[in-house]
Order: C-alpha cells, then sequence, then structure tokens
C-alpha cells in the first residue's frame, strides 16, 4: 500500500501572506476563490478529499468523469470553484458544500456547474513526486491533464508577480500566490516557499460566541488559537444572519482567555466552527468593514492560529 491507495497525502499549507512582488526565482498563479482539494484519479474513477481527508466528491457530480481527462493514475491538488461571469463566486460554492439532497445538488450542478483547477502533482504512475522541484512537478502536471470545461491546468507567470497582482486587483478577483520555482511539497505543513497576496483579507476565524444586536441581527464573536488558548480578535456583523447562529452549539461557557466586557449578553458556543471574514486591511490590524463570507467545513479549528 502506498500514497495513493492508502489515501494518505495532505495539502501542502501557506505560511504567509504579503504584498505582491517581483524575483526570477519566483512564479505566480492567480488565487481561487475555491474549495481545496486533493484529486486522487485512476482509470476508473475520481476520488476528491478535502483539507480534512474527508470524501467530497458527492457534491460534485459533474466532476464524476475527470478521470478520463488525466493519464494514469496521479493525485492532484487544486481548488474546485464554481464560475459565474467567469468569476469565482464562494457563496455558490458553499451553498453547494452545504446541500445533502440529491437532487438539489443535481440541480445546482446543472445550473452552476464546478470546475477543477489544477495547480500541483505530488503523485504519478507510481512515483511520489513531493521531493521533485516545482517546476518539474509543473511539467509533469501539463502532461498529466487534457483540459476540458471541468478541469484546467492553473497557469502562471514567471518573474513579474506584481503586475499580475494588478490584472487580478483590476478584475476584483481574490489576489496572487508567489511559489519559489525549488520548492518541495511539504505535505500537511506551512510553508515560507508559498506566499499569499491578496487584494482583499480573506481571513478565518474561530466562532467562539455570538449576541443579539436587534431583531434578527447578530454578530459574531471571533477567536484564534494563541498557544494552547482562544484569544479574542474581534466580531462581524454583516452577512451573519439567524441561520448562521442557528448551527452553533451553545455552551454557556466562555472559550476565550481573554475577551472584551463589553459583551455582558454574549452567546458562548463550543468554539469547533471556523468561518471565512473579508476585511479591508488596515494598519492598525483591525476587522476593518468586515464581511462574513460563511463556514469553512474542510478546516480544523487547531488550524486557526494568530501567528503570521
Amino acid at each position: 500500500m502506498g500514497l495513493f491507495e492508502e489515501r494518505a497525502a495532505s495539502p501542502m499549507l501557506i505560511a504567509r501572506q504579503d504584498e505582491a512582488f517581483d524575483h526570477p526565482d519566483w512564479i505566480y498563479e492567480l488565487k481561487m476563490d475555491g474549495f481545496r482539494c486533493l484529486a486522487y484519479m485512476d482509470g476508473a474513477c475520481v476520488d476528491f478529499r478535502n483539507k480534512r481527508n474527508l470524501r467530497v466528491a458527492s457534491k460534485f457530480p459533474e466532476l464524476a468523469d475527470l478521470y478520463r481527462n488525466v493519464s494514469g493514475k496521479c493525485i492532484l491538488d487544486g481548488e474546485v470553484v464554481v464560475l459565474k461571469n467567469g468569476v469565482p463566486d464562494f457563496f455558490a460554492l458553499q451553498k453547494r458544500t452545504l446541500l445533502t439532497d440529491r437532487f438539489k445538488i443535481d440541480l445546482e450542478a446543472s445550473r452552476f456547474p464546478a470546475s477543477f483547477v489544477a495547480f500541483d502533482c505530488i503523485y504519478e504512475n507510481g512515483r511520489e513526486l513531493q521531493w521533485e522541484p516545482l517546476m518539474q512537478r509543473k511539467r509533469i502536471l501539463e502532461e498529466t491533464v487534457t483540459e476540458n470545461e471541468r478541469i484546467a491546468v492553473s497557469r502562471y507567470v514567471e518573474e513579474y508577480g506584481t503586475a499580475l497582482y494588478q490584472a487580478a486587483e483590476q478584475r476584483e478577483l481574490e489576489g496572487i500566490v508567489a511559489k519559489r520555482k525549488d520548492s518541495v511539497y511539504l505535505m500537511g505543513k506551512r510553508s515560507r516557499d508559498w506566499i499569499k497576496c491578496k487584494r482583499m483579507s480573506d481571513e478565518e476565524f474561530i466562532v467562539a460566541g455570538y449576541f443579539r444586536k436587534g431583531k434578527d441581527i447578530y454578530s459574531l464573536i471571533l477567536a484564534k488559537y494563541e498557544g494552547a488558548s482562544l484569544a479574542y480578535k474581534g466580531h462581524v456583523t454583516s452577512g451573519v444572519t439567524a441561520d448562521t447562529v442557528s448551527v452553533l452549539t451553545v455552551t454557556g461557557k466562555s472559550p476565550i482567555r481573554l475577551h472584551p466586557k463589553a459583551n455582558p449578553d454574549a452567546v458562548w458556543v463550543n468554539p469547533d466552527h471556523v468561518c471565512v471574514v473579508q476585511y479591508m486591511p488596515n494598519t492598525k490590524n483591525t476587522l476593518r468593514q468586515p464581511v462574513f463570507k460563511g463556514y469553512r467545513q474542510d478546516v480544523y479549528p487547531e488550524e486557526i492560529t494568530g501567528i503570521p
């Protein structure tokens, strides 16, 4: 049994976020506002696994035949995206991941079909490629995949990251990812060889509680791990609905080590939900104009730390 048969791979993670830059030793790709997956493909099926190594292929029936678009047996790293007007739509994608009814899933698949954008290949026909340099893995990826409307290979530019970032900004895309050309694939680890350069800051937080601000107006209390304890990081109201808080499990006990005293009516919950908050970057390191974008089903709360 090997990496493929045991489904033992885990995605490499990005360690930091920074401003766009130019460098001849780096390549730059568009950052997709999608659902990170590893795709195990052979001559008979495709098995999508999220960052928790859970099967998610049933959520995307329109991608069931992608194994026909690869040569042999492989593990591809990439993102499932749903495009609207040519731009990735995170809300449409999140809606799909939360559906459980087969009829509704099939309906969404026909209305807004998903695609898989592959940006790495870590296994190919019996060869484990994680110790190969990135550019070698890119070459193998391009040789392995035959593109169509449901699967694509991520394009990249060399050296000139600033120009690509500006193009992404003009189209209001999420940003870019910079990758060192000789970087190896460190499965399950955070690497500083990959850097996010985002137009807006989409950041993940743990939901520690909430409070009601008015009729059908709620604010989530956000936290991150600092060491073994949760620390308060702010709150978000825009985008939060009654449905948002209905999935949380009330405990009545604050899971946060230090929190503002201005929330006497806070409803404390089990800190097992990770959410994405979009906000305007600023020099004060605060959540300026935050907007709740949705929950992440593929991220462990323990991954959400206050370490930059």
